[in-house]
Parts: C-alpha cells; structure tokens; sequence
C-alpha cells in the first residue's frame, strides 16, 4: 500500500497533529495533554512539509519537550523555512490579530529584508528600528529569526 506524502494530504494534518500531542504527552509523563494555540494548526497546514509523517511527529515531540504552560503554538522556525522566518497567523484570511511575538517577528524579518540582512552598522536593521544591535540580536535569538 502506497501512503502519499503529508504534503499532499494537508487536511490530514490537523488530526495527526492531535493524535501526536496525545501519544507523545503520555509518553513524556504530561498527565493532562496541552491545548493547541488558535492559528497553530493553519500554520502547520500551511507549511509545505517536504518530509513525512515523522517529520510531524518529531515536531510535535519537540513542542512538548519545550512547552511551559498555555498552549502549544508551534512558533519556532519550521525546518526549510527562509530566513528563519514564521509564517505568520494569516492575518488576511480571518483578520484575527497576531500575538506580540509573532507581529515582532513578521516586522523583524521585514526590516531584515529591507536592511539586506545586515544586522549592526550603518543601514543595518537595528539602526532602522532604532535599538541596540545586541537587543535585536537578543529579540532575534528568542525568536527563533537567524
């Protein structure tokens, strides 16, 4: 029997997703599995997922290993992702606002576009968003921006 690729299975997404939570949350001792974020699972069926199954499973796993309360929101870079940029909560589709984290990442990522990925230094994204480099640095580590 031959499985297609996730890739083209996205609706299946979100049920494998939340099968994954369940499975994996047993099996790294959370007694009571974690909420999915709103906007969570729009960006993972967005994403183009060049891998399989498994690729899904470890990413989920990952989740769970660095969650910390509240819902699981799936922020970090996905693997492939250019620049290191998230996609964002589709702010066309439902007009629903973007957390703080995301909105500073989209707007990061722009100006890191503007600046020709040029971080310090004259023309540099800091200087255009008018902060200390190692603040943008800091911001850019936290948000997973490379």
């Amino acid at each position: 029997m031959i499985v297609p690729p996730l890739r083209q299975r996205k609706e299946d997404v979100p049920a494998l997703t939340r099968h994954f939570v369940k499975v994996k949350s047993r099996d790294l001792g959370i007694a009571i599995p974690p909420a999915i974020a709103p906007g969570a699972l729009e960006r993972l069926i967005n994403y183009r997922w060049p891998g399989n199954v498994r690729e899904l499973e470890n990413l989920v796993e990952r989740e769970l290993i660095r969650h910390r309360g509240g819902q699981l929101k799936f922020d970090s870079p996905l693997p492939g992702e250019s620049s290191g940029e998230t996609l964002p909560v589709s702010e066309e589709n439902d007009g629903g606002p973007l957390n703080l984290d995301e909105a500073m990442s989209l707007h990061i990522s722009k100006v890191l576009k503007m600046a020709k990925g040029k971080v310090h230094g004259p023309g540099g994204a800091a200087q255009l968003l008018d902060i200390n480099p190692s603040t943008l640095r800091a911001r850019m580590n936290k948000l997973g921006i490379k």
